[in-house]
């Protein structure tokens, strides 16, 4: 899974903190506002959308051709900076009197199958299109670009709202991949339309969104709604999207999908991080940085109503977990850990990296959220996948419907009211002087928020430790005089290669105080000659 780091250029993003923002509600002052060539339109409607994509279901898979000329082809990375900037004056919507403009990508690079983009005003869809009047291009490509260009189409777009025209709400580009952000206008991890395949025995399919269809949103519009047909060997099917920009992002979802053949691992609502070290996991560690990761762990809330907080890990191998549940309240890969000190690293900013939530709307049903761990010795490769996986199989003529909302900013929309894991380290076990026999690693937990501010020292708090396997040792728990954080620590002794499933929790009275900590320690694999 390639990363996107290099798209924060492309999007406009102060990605190194260095653009100033600019004042709420300029419009840019370019050059006397454009609109894109149009035709007179089509009808268009969430319907026929729907059931355009249950039509195309029935039809065979039509792969996507290469459609870059071989002039762009031939273009590196950095052929692609100067060829991708693109004309503000040219947006959709240009010109300040609308709340949202739309900006496009450059077909090139990484990027070799256009979309389709449409405008819908009063029921009619009209398309977009492409034009190199809508791009600056540099020094470097000007002189390779033929005198006649023809209808490349798009990558894909970025949206910008009036509260700042400068920086991105949001984008969509690549496959089915999409990101936004919040409060801090940093984009950190993605989200997919649908993942299919995830970390098996086989190569992944990666669908992707063929064509959108962007609403012109109202003047006093405070969301704006889009939709887009997605199309893969394995599927097809129907998106709608309602973004409302803020210091939470919050896009509300619909897709309708019709399979042309059994899907085993179909993944819902799945989102796309990296994690390469962190406080609980310094085995690539050869950094100045101390942590290096856009999520540090995978947040659950249960049907039953459980907090659950699983953090993150660089394995030594492709690791699946599961985590059955009936109708999830909410799932999400986090950024917990804000503190720049803990990451020193103002370039990459990971500090301001956004959290993704995501909150099914209606009867999910059974299944598992899924979380894929994958082994990098590199930041700039996505490694972690976190994903709803349906017990209802996905089968040939059978459509599956689902709404959910996204949540993208610093927190969950509705925390956890019992306190946070806020902070594991895993380490030598036993007393620093003591010999002990056997493999013995230490976990160090932090636990903030919920009741336990208000606890006297003297409150009897027990952590509940339990595991797959193992001894576990030496448990205890004592608030720190210095924070208002309350640490639990044990030991773990197992021998063996095989992995150990860990739970914690804290309580007194019988009655939690904390989310359940849950964890896997894998021994390291033995050293090779």
């Amino acid at each position: 899974m390639i990363r996107r780091d290099f798209l924060a250029r492309l999007l406009g993003l102060a990605a190194c903190g260095t653009l100033s923002p600019p004042l709420a509600g300029a419009a840019p002052t370019e050059d006397k506002p454009s609109s894109p060539p149009t035709t007179d339109g089509q009808p268009f409607g969430k319907d026929w959308l729907r059931e355009t994509a249950r039509r195309l279901a029935g039809e065979p898979f039509v792969a996507p051709t290469d459609a870059r000329p071989p002039w762009l082809a031939a273009m590196t990375w950095d052929d692609y900076q100067a060829l991708n900037n693109f004309r503000i004056d040219h947006s959709l919507w240009a010109g300040g009197e609308l709340p949202f403009q739309a900006r496009f990508f450059h077909l090139g690079l990484y990027f070799h199958h256009p979309v389709k983009i449409h405008e819908v005003a009063d029921g009619l869809a009209r398309p977009i299109t492409f034009s190199p009047e809508m791009f600056k291009y540099g020094p470097r490509v000007k002189d390779r670009i033929p005198a006649q260009v023809g209808d490349l189409g798009f990558a894909g777009f970025r949206v910008n709202s009036r509260a700042d025209w400068d920086r991105d709400m949001f984008s969509f580009l690549g496959a089915s991949y999409f990101r936004a952000v919040g409060a801090s206008k940093q984009y950190g991890l993605s989200a997919r339309g649908l993942a299919i395949d995830t970390a098996m025995d086989r190569p992944e399919e990666f669908p992707a969104f063929r064509s959108f269809w962007l609403e012109r949103p109202a003047p006093d519009a405070t969301a704006l709604t889009l939709h887009a047909l997605l199309d893969s060997p394995s599927v097809a099917g129907a998106y709608s999207f309602a973004v409302t920009p803020g210091d939470i992002t919050v896009m509300e979802v619909e897709c309708h999908l019709f399979p042309r053949r059994p899907i085993e691992r179909l993944g819902i609502a799945p989102m796309t991080s990296m994690y390469q070290c962190g406080e609980n996991d310094r085995r690539i560690a050869d950094d100045y940085r101390p942590e290096i990761h856009d999520s540090d762990g995978l947040a659950l809330w249960t049907g039953a109503g459980e907090r659950i907080w699983r953090p993150i890990l660089n394995p030594h191998y492709i690791r699946v977990n599961s985590f059955s549940d009936d109708n999830p309240r909410g799932f999400g890969l986090l950024q917990r850990d804000q503190n720049f000190d803990h990451y020193q690293d103002n370039g990459a900013n990971y500090h301001k990296r956004p959290s993704l939530w995501v909150e099914p709307v209606g009867d999910w049903g059974r299944g598992m959220v899924q979380l894929v761990e994958l082994p990098t010795a590199d930041e700039t490769l996505d490694n972690i996948v976190a994903f709803w996986n349906p017990a209802e199989p996905a089968q040939p003529g059978r459509e599956m419907s689902f709404r959910y909302r996204l949540y993208w900013g610093a927190h969950p929309p509705k925390r956890p009211t019992v306190a946070e894991v806020v902070a594991t380290r895993v380490g030598v076990g036993g007393v620093p002087g003591v010999k002990h026999t056997g493999p013995l690693r230490k976990f160090v937990l932090d636990f903030q928020g919920g009741s336990l501010p208000q606890l006297p020292e003297t409150a009897k708090v027990e952590a509940v430790v339990a595991a797959s396997r193992g001894e576990i040792r030496d448990v205890a728990t004592h608030p720190m005089r210095e924070s208002d954080l309350w640490r639990c620590h044990f030991d773990l002794s197992a021998d063996g290669s095989e992995p150990v499933d860990l739970r914690c929790f804290l309580r007194d009275a019988g009655e939690a105080l904390s989310e359940t900590w849950l964890y896997q320690w894998s021994p390291p694999p033995p050293e090779r000659c």
